[in-house]
């Protein structure tokens, strides 16, 4: 699993072009203000049972670590497989999301998710600071290394 986070002033996406019909939700265009926003890129290695399990419990620390740095309570999920050369099935990234999505819920973060199946176009203001942009790598073995910050 491979996480592109960003602290962001604004976040907006509009569906453009669809690319998964038998799986893509309805196109909507949306936007957010102050919140976390996650390029997430599943992998094949995350379908099994163990990998998928640990990689949804260090999604959620991480997401919830770089928004607990700002206050910030809003978070966006986005289905991003341009983080890595192998993706693990669609059905399974899109599984993987919505229940990323209710376990943030369940904490009390408002929660909204790009539409599954398209692609967008969007607008990303991101925050000065070098942890308002964090690249994350939750691999099948060994613990995750700490988050990677960009300048």
């Amino acid at each position: 699993m491979r996480l592109l986070t960003f602290q962001a002033a604004r976040f907006g996406w509009k569906s453009e072009v669809l690319g998964l019909p038998e799986l893509a939700d309805p196109a909507a265009d949306d936007s957010v203000r102050d919140a976390v926003v996650a390029f997430v890129h599943a992998e094949p290695a995350d379908v099994l049972p163990a990998t998928r399990e640990r990689t949804l419990r260090h999604a959620l620390k991480h997401v919830k670590w770089l928004a607990n740095k700002r206050g910030l309570r809003n978070v966006v999920l986005h289905s991003f497989t341009h983080l890595g050369s192998d993706h693990a099935p669609p059905a399974f990234a899109k599984a993987w999301l919505a229940e990323l999505a209710a376990k943030l819920t369940a904490g009390r973060y408002e929660v909204k998710q790009t539409p599954f199946g398209w692609s967008c176009a969007w607008e990303l203001a991101v925050f000065g600071e070098s942890l308002a942009k964090v690249w994350k790598e939750i691999g099948a073995g060994a613990e995750p290394a700490e988050p990677t910050t960009a300048g």
